[in-house]
């Protein structure tokens, strides 16, 4: 049986093929990465699963029999469980429905000393760690974030304050030439009304003369006849 044919034995029990292999990946991974740690997997009635050191040793070459000196290794070992010794053997049958292993109490799936929980808990040492270390590169990036935003916003704000100026100055010089307009306009209604004044006056003061020069000829014309 290779692992396709177990997740589909598993799936016949679970329901469902991606469950079943999903299931399968968790334990195996589990147990690889935990005796990988050192630690000891041990299922009640199933067997250990273990880490071995070899020491230094010389071993035979079997091809040629040459001797061969193997460095210091580990290996791993699985050591199967009483009950799943008396099933293989035939002391013990195998039930029809059921598991074939007894579920072992809470706590024997466990690695060693400290078990499954240990490996969790050095992931979860080795996260806090990794999330302390980000700590301040994330409090650098939102002090940078917050000075960008408060010189953008003096940026904006003293962008505002010289359009007001410019505004204001505008007004001011618009107001200043209309004024100046205005008087202008004034002034040469004034002096256009003066003008006119003067022309009237002098009219008037020459209008009874040409009278009196038209008398006095009539005067004369009369005379002579």
């Amino acid at each position: 049986m290779n692992k396709a044919q177990l997740v589909e034995a598993v799936a016949e029990q679970l329901g469902g093929r991606k469950a079943a292999a999903e299931a399968v990946d968790a334990v195996l991974d589990t147990m690889v990465r935990a005796v990988v740690a050192g630690d000891r997997v041990s299922v009640t009635g199933f067997g250990t699963f273990e880490k071995v050191e070899r020491s230094a040793r010389f071993a035979r070459n079997p091809q040629t029999g040459e001797r061969v000196k193997v460095k210091k290794t580990s290996v791993p070992r699985f050591r199967p469980g009483q009950g799943f010794k008396d099933l293989v053997s035939g002391s013990k049958k195998l039930p029809k429905d059921g598991p074939s292993v007894k579920k072992a109490p809470k706590g024997s799936l466990t690695p060693g000393k400290s078990g499954v929980t240990a490996a969790t808990k050095r992931a979860a040492t080795k996260r806090a760690a990794a999330a302390a270390e980000a700590a301040p590169a994330k409090k650098a990036a939102a002090k940078k974030a917050t000075a960008v935003k408060a010189t953008a916003a003096k940026t904006t704000a003293a962008k505002k304050a010289t359009t007001a100026k410019t505004t204001a100055a505008k007004k001011a010089t618009t107001a200043t030439k209309k004024a100046t307009t205005a008087k202008t306009t004034a002034a040469k209604k004034t002096t256009t009304a003066k003008a006119a004044a003067a022309k009237t006056t002098a009219a008037k003061k020459t209008a009874p003369a040409k009278k009196t020069t038209t008398r006095k000829t009539t005067a004369r014309k009369t005379a002579a006849k």
